[in-house]
């Protein structure tokens, strides 16, 4: 079953952030991974949640999510958004109708 990767960012610094998001898309596409949100106007809807950025990607399944994520290129480029944004992020299940 299909995964979906949300990601809410704030950009603290984004000259280092701006390295990290034109390198990661060669990955998260090496593993599957296919962004549906990259940014973009965020418009509140209810309740206090204002993000400042938000991120959506879908991969094919759990495992292929995980060996994105603990790839040796991504690992090697993750410090950049570790040290240039305050992230938050969920992966949750697609929907499949019965």
């Amino acid at each position: 079953m299909s995964v979906f990767l949300i990601i809410d960012i704030a950009v603290k610094d984004p000259e280092k952030y701006s390295r990290y998001i034109h390198q990661v898309p060669e990955i998260i596409e090496k593993y599957g991974g296919c962004y549906y949100v990259r940014g973009g106007q965020v418009t509140p809807f209810a309740g206090d949640w204002h993000p400042e950025r938000i991120i959506v990607v879908e991969f094919p399944n759990i495992e292929r999510l995980q060996q994105c994520f603990q790839s040796e290129e991504y690992l090697q480029l993750a410090p950049l958004r570790e040290q240039s944004t305050i992230t938050r992020a969920v992966v949750v299940e697609g929907y499949a109708p019965k």
